[in-house]
């Protein structure tokens, strides 16, 4: 049985990870304007390939000795990150902090639908209801058609797709796969990519707000992958997994700190819905997983 100790503990986590993760969102966006996207990815890239490397070393789990099958799941995953930091990224350097939040919110009901279809997981009614009304909720952010609509709203759905991908591949990874080496190996593939594309992008002058902007980037994306890795060593994902939606309250308080952003109530029904649809898909999740060990 586990420790309610470690609940709460996988909980702090998991927070840590979010808001790591959201301030790493703020210090990009920040810099929308002043350096070009694909030089800002290079950048950051960089020094985060760097922070890794050290940390990895430090614990000992860079290592490279991966089966063939391992390796091709590496390289699909690193494509699917090249295009979920492109999107994002986009999306995020013109729309504001929380929209672009609220629609990544939909990564769950996004992931399990895709597991089903892709990987024949069962999916009751109630969930795939909830998946149907959590995109009805998207739809509400992203308003199709109407005065509000954004065209980098597509843009958010499309990292959406490519996260999802990522987070699939991820799971047919061998367990003895260092999750820090294969951050390494997709932060480097992110790097490169960015360097080269910047050439032909151009490059801007780097003063000193904009390098502290993004050595800032870099060490929270670290926080936040770290604590993210240290969340599945503690406690019940089913209990830690919701915590993850902190991560819009994060990108509210900091979108309207920061930018003086506030989402339209239509927005903010819309990340409403896919919130609560998403709990509720975890939370059936935790309860037929709990059936089955009791059925075992």
């Amino acid at each position: 049985m586990v420790d309610a100790r470690d609940n709460l503990r996988g909980a702090g986590l998991m927070v840590v990870s979010m808001a790591a993760f959201t301030f790493n969102d703020v210090c990009m966006k920040a810099l929308s304007g002043q350096i070009p996207l694909f030089q800002a990815i290079f950048m950051r890239g960089f020094l985060t390939c760097l922070l890794i490397w050290m940390v990895g070393r430090q614990m000992g789990a860079i290592r490279i000795g991966f089966s063939r099958r391992d390796w091709g799941l590496i390289a699909l995953r690193s494509g699917a990150e090249i295009g979920a930091t492109f999107f994002f990224l986009t999306a995020l350097f013109h729309m504001p902090i929380a929209n672009v939040t609220a629609i990544l919110q939909a990564l769950p009901l996004t992931v399990a639908l895709a597991a089903t279809l892709f990987f024949r997981e069962p999916l009751g009614w109630r969930r795939l209801a909830a998946i149907g009304v959590g995109f009805g909720g998207v739809m509400l952010i992203v308003r199709p058609g109407a005065d509000g609509f954004s065209v980098y709203s597509l843009y958010a759905l499309a990292a959406v797709g490519f996260v999802t991908l990522r987070d699939l591949t991820a799971r047919r990874l061998s367990p003895g796969v260092p999750s820090i080496t294969v951050a390494l190996i997709t932060a480097l593939v992110i790097t490169v990519a960015g360097g080269l594309v910047s050439t032909v992008q151009g490059w801007a002058p780097v003063d000193g707000r904009a390098l502290g902007l993004i050595a800032l980037a870099a060490s929270f994306i670290l926080v936040g992958y770290l604590a993210s890795v240290a969340v599945m060593r503690v406690g019940e994902i089913g209990f830690i997994a919701p915590f993850r939606y902190t991560g819009l309250i994060w990108a509210l308080i900091l979108g309207f700190l920061v930018f003086g952003d506030w989402p339209a109530p239509l927005t903010l029904a819309g990340a409403a819905i896919v919130v609560a649809m998403g709990l509720f898909t975890l939370y059936r999740e935790r309860q037929l997983n709990r059936q089955s060990r009791c059925v075992g």
